[in-house]
């Protein structure tokens, strides 16, 4: 049986993301429903990684097998510092590398992506976001990275430099939420260790 799969939603966002429920059907329509988890991760940088450690031990102990990891965006920096502590392998979409950088003008109240309701950022997450920095990935091998050159958000280019010889789909055009995200889906789920043959078997169409 394929290992457990993480997936790491990013800021502001949640477990009812449209890629995170995505996967989720996908997971679902193969037989896998077990084999994935979506944690609503906190607003503290610390405890996001605190927690999802906690969800990398019990499925570990449950699996016999260590779980791979699938970030987005924030997800993706924290999935980062994750694989490289814990030796998972790891599939980015659109990561961030330089967050506390880029989230230092979101300090103060800021509205969630679904749901209603805001969260706070604090400066000290910024601090968090330094002290989960990893300067270089080792084992590129580990790595599997899907960018898109029209990231609105994040620079495509700083995502590719973080990530010499892993394997990369570079999307031309696209955006930061990966919209066309459907047609990419089966080949991140075949790197993170879901059978190429279950999935042709199982041709899919989302809800």
């Amino acid at each position: 049986m394929p290992a457990s799969i993480v997936y790491l939603h990013g800021f502001r966002s949640s477990p009812r993301s449209f890629k995170a429920q995505l996967i989720g059907q996908r997971m679902a329509s193969v037989g896998l429903p077990d084999k994935y988890v979506c944690p609503a991760l906190p607003v503290s940088p610390r405890e996001a990684v605190d927690d999802t450690e906690a969800v990398i031990a019990e499925l570990s102990t449950r699996d016999g097998i260590k779980p791979v990891l699938i970030g987005s965006s924030l997800g993706g920096f924290y999935a980062i510092w994750l694989a490289e502590r814990h030796g998972l392998r790891a599939a980015m979409l659109n990561p961030a590398t330089r967050p506390e950088r880029d989230l230092a003008k979101y300090v103060g109240e800021q509205p969630l992506w679904h749901g209603g309701g805001t969260i706070r950022v604090e400066r000290h997450h910024l601090d968090e976001l330094r002290a989960l920095a990893v300067p270089a990935i080792t084992q590129s091998e580990r790595y599997y990275l899907l960018a898109a050159t029209g990231d609105e958000v994040l620079d495509y280019r700083e995502m590719l430099g973080h990530f010499p010889g892993a394997v990369t789909r570079i999307i031309e055009g696209g955006d930061h939420g990966i919209s066309d995200f459907a047609q990419y889906m089966d080949e991140v789920l075949i790197f993170c260790g879901v059978p190429a043959d279950l999935l042709a078997a199982h041709p899919f169409s989302a809800a």
